[in-house]
């Protein structure tokens, strides 16, 4: 038979406030994708960095090609051979991709010889990236493109992919698994980690079920569905979104022929993007990330006010263009950001303390700050009742941010966001690196939140997502908004079309409807 590439044997790590792993045994054959599946904090992640050398286990063997070894750093894993795409991304914002890549190689290269390299293994793998743009002006997307690029140049043995499709495009998933099973085909292991079970499905020849940081059982995906290996993950069965129509009420949010240029040099100019969101309604907009996104979501939050004859915002019957984005929270305006640790959340911070970034406005009616003076036990109440309803596994509301997983994190900052009951919640990336579980239950949130009268608008690349909860959809390509059309009237097909920009064109599914 052949050897294993990688076996480890009752791994254990163990925090002060959470046992993270516990006696996990995993095997993974040359040439094998093997899946890893769990919920948020069942410990995927925490696995995968004892592999790549990040985390040291408290107990277990780990043999590689059959020898045993001890991985003290990321640096023993690469000349071993093991490469890791992290969901959390280890970048430099105000350096370029080349310098970026360069300075995670062990080899000595310059910049300027990678670029070529760069743009080569980009193209061929299907995530084309400049080399000399920085990466703060890059979205979340493609900043994935970076670390997806930057761990394949090393040619590894073993690569771990930790969520590596969160936020690329479907096109973009397709060519990447192409490489995948070409490098596969061509002996190299992959352990890769996502929720989208479609994925595993298509993709992974085994999977390793985790729960609650132990190994609960294996499976082959193809012989699954994806609700049965829901299920096997969340050890119950998958709940699901109950969304029915109603009548939309007034428009609390309004954007007038926003002709917005963006602040970064490679951005994307917002050209003449009208919308009007009314209360008790969800409206998605569907897009590629690189496509206006950032610059909508800047202009929506007050993150970056209009200036002079680039359009007009009104919220709640006021104009607000010209406003920041704390007086538009005060005004009813609440907003979940696409990057979670820096703007959705300040990572050295705890629970509460970060609770407390967006609730101590008046407006938010949360008893936070009373007097000018924060009340600590207000604090801590609210962050309470965000883990409890959303099952934000953690160490308790003194836990850092930094400290949870990501999709914990992902739960905590949505579910503080509708905890402060806007008037109108704008959401980016709302399921981003969310096990399969929690994510129904945010979607579930948030039509809660729309049947109580709130206006919501989804940006999302996930279009089941969007047709799962929107009530009307529309597509932002190059700039551009689409006609925005009912759900029910239109299909993935179509929108699908509309993301390349051919807003003229209709899919044909939906012709053929």
């Amino acid at each position: 038979m052949t050897e294993p590439r990688l076996k480890m044997l009752g791994i254990s790590k163990i925090y002060p406030s959470v046992v993270a792993n516990a006696a996990v045994d995993l095997t993974v054959m040359p040439g094998e994708i093997h899946a890893v599946l769990g919920e948020n904090g069942a410990g995927k992640s925490t696995l995968m960095k004892i592999i790549y050398g990040v985390t040291r286990p408290d107990e277990g063997q780990i043999m590689w090609e059959g020898k045993q070894v001890h991985i003290h750093s990321p640096h023993d894993a690469r000349k071993l051979g093991i490469g890791m795409v992290f969901q959390h991304f280890a970048l430099f914002e105000t350096l370029t991709v080349a310098e970026n890549i360069a300075l995670a190689l062990d080899d000595h290269v310059t910049p300027a010889a990678l670029a070529p390299r760069i743009r080569a293994v980009s193209e061929q793998y299907g995530l084309p990236l400049d080399p000399q743009r920085l990466v703060h002006s890059m979205s979340v997307g493609e900043r994935q493109r970076v670390e997806i690029v930057r761990c394949l140049l090393q040619s590894p043995r073993l690569l771990i992919m930790d969520e590596p499709t969160s936020v690329l495009t479907p096109d973009a998933v397709l060519k990447l698994f192409e490489s995948l099973r070409r490098l596969a085909s061509e002996g190299v292991s992959i352990l890769y980690i996502s929720h989208k079970l479609d994925e595993i499905q298509s993709l992974c020849d085994k999977a390793t079920v985790l729960r609650a940081g132990r190994v609960s059982g294996t499976a082959n995906p193809k012989e699954e569905s994806a609700r049965s290996l829901a299920e096997l993950m969340i050890g119950r069965e998958l709940p699901v979104c109950v969304h029915q129509p109603r009548e939309p009420g007034e428009v609390l949010l309004s954007l007038d022929q926003l002709n917005v240029r963006s602040d970064d040099p490679f951005g994307t100019r917002l050209k003449d993007v009208s919308l009007a969101l009314r209360s008790g309604e969800i409206v998605g907009i569907a897009g590629i990330s690189g496509n206006g996104q950032q610059e909508l979501l800047k202009a929506i939050s007050g993150e970056r006010p209009l200036a002079a004859g680039s359009g007009a915002i009104r919220l709640c019957g006021r104009d607000v263009g010209k406003l920041d984005a704390a007086q538009r929270r005060q005004l009813g305006l609440g907003f979940v950001p696409e990057e979670r640790l820096g703007r959705g959340a300040a990572p050295e911070l705890s629970l509460a303390d970060n609770a407390l970034l967006t609730g101590y406005l008046p407006a938010a009616n949360t008893g936070m700050v009373r007097r000018g003076l924060i009340q600590r036990g207000a604090v801590r109440e609210f962050a309470r009742k965000v883990i409890e309803r959303f099952n934000v596994k953690c160490g308790g509301e003194q836990s850092a941010a930094a400290s949870l997983s990501g999709g914990n994190l992902q739960k905590f900052i949505v579910g503080r966001e509708i905890a402060l009951a806007p008037k109108v919640m704008v959401f980016a990336q709302p399921t981003w690196g969310v096990d399969i579980g929690a994510a129904m239950l945010i979607r579930q949130a948030i039509i809660d939140m729309r049947d109580q009268g709130v206006a919501v608008l989804v940006l999302s690349e996930e279009l089941d997502e969007l047709f799962m909860m929107s009530d009307r959809i529309a597509v932002l390509a190059d700039g551009r908004l689409s006609q925005v059309v009912a759900a029910s009237a239109t299909s993935i097909n179509q929108i699908g079309v509309w993301m390349s920009g051919d807003f003229d064109h209709q899919g044909a599914d939906h012709v053929a409807a």
